[in-house]
């Protein structure tokens, strides 16, 4: 298939994601080559790569949102501009996305998130498999991008020791507040509890914006009259995507 006609197949293609996602065993040919995307607002553009390691060409279509994951390619999305947008990889070979941000107001004081999307598309079978019965499957992913001012008080990788915690549940059903008081967004994997040989945990994963106080429920028992003796673990991912283990002192009194 022409890249001149991938556009508007890519715009079906999406549609029909969510059901396509459900069939088992099936894997995404194009790797993209980070987990998350840090734009320093001093940067003119960053670079980020997509490979190609099937063994077919890929049509892959990318936009950005503000969080929605319902928002399509024609949606207005974040400020950004992405080139190419729509492009064919074929095997073992890559391609260089460029991102460069529009200049719309954000706040200077704090990081700003946004999302990355990459839609594959298998090309189109040509030739005696036009006509063939064959399921084709269209992948999205999604990855944040972080919009970082210039001049942010701290280093993103020190955030996680700031962060302030504090017991929040009753006995039996245990929990923890989490305030982030640092400009950077805290990208929680897992927490845990421990005390007695007891211990509860948390480890669905959640993003704490900067400024904002979250309350997690947790899993497990331990004994939330015993709060000094409850050693608090987390694990938080680094602008790289790497597991970081932390721990903290938990705070009797109101986290604000």
């Amino acid at each position: 298939m022409k890249i001149a006609h991938a556009s508007a197949w890519l715009r079906r293609a999406a549609g029909a994601v969510a059901t396509l996602a459900l069939a088992g065993g099936a894997q995404a040919s194009v790797v993209i080559a980070a987990t998350r995307v840090i734009y320093p607002a001093k940067e003119t553009e960053v670079t980020l790569k997509l490979s190609n390691e099937g063994k077919s060409p890929a049509l892959v279509q990318v936009w950005t949102d503000d969080g929605s994951a319902e928002t399509g390619p024609e949606a207005k999305g974040a400020p950004f501009l992405l080139t190419p947008p729509v492009s064919r990889i074929d095997p073992t070979r890559s391609q260089t996305l460029r991102i460069a941000y529009t200049g719309e107001p954000l706040p200077s004081d704090r990081e700003s998130v946004f999302w990355l999307n990459m839609l594959e598309v298998p090309p189109r079978p040509e030739g005696a498999l036009a006509d063939a019965n064959k399921l084709q499957l269209a992948f999205r992913s999604r990855i944040k991008l972080f919009f970082r001012p210039t001049g942010l008080a701290g280093k993103a990788d020190a955030a996680p020791a700031q962060a302030v915690w504090r017991l929040a549940g009753r006995d039996a059903a245990p929990a923890v507040e989490v305030r982030n008081p640092t400009p950077f967004h805290l990208n929680l994997v897992s927490v845990e509890l421990e005390a007695d040989g007891k211990r509860a945990w948390f480890d669905e994963g959640v993003m704490v914006a900067p400024g904002e106080t979250r309350e997690l429920s947790l899993k497990g028992v331990v004994d939330g009259r015993a709060a000094a003796s409850l050693q608090l673990h987390f694990q938080t991912l680094n602008d790289y995507g790497g597991a970081v283990q932390g721990s903290a002192v938990l705070q009797t009194g109101a986290t604000r």
